[in-house]
């Protein structure tokens, strides 16, 4: 599995150290786990991101007649972004 080396200060490491000991893990564990949660946190604000997107498209023309003051100025066809 391939690896990877990240420094730390020395008042972060001994946090590190504190809560690991603390939750009856290992640093490496802590630290891979807090690694883990925050890519699938940003996976799923990039999928509920793309789920609005899809949405907000589909419905764009009842946003506009609902928010008529938001709506950018049009030139053309379409609307301006």
């Amino acid at each position: 599995m391939p690896a990877l080396n990240v420094e730390f200060s020395d008042r972060e490491l001994e946090d590190l150290r504190q809560i690991a000991k603390e939750r009856g893990t290992s640093m490496k564990a802590l630290v891979r786990e807090a690694a883990a949660a925050d890519i699938a946190r940003h996976r799923a604000l990039q999928e509920g991101a793309e789920a609005f997107r899809r949405f907000f498209a589909a419905h764009a023309d009842e946003f506009a007649a609902a928010f008529p003051d938001d709506e950018l100025s049009v030139q053309g066809e379409g609307r301006v972004a």
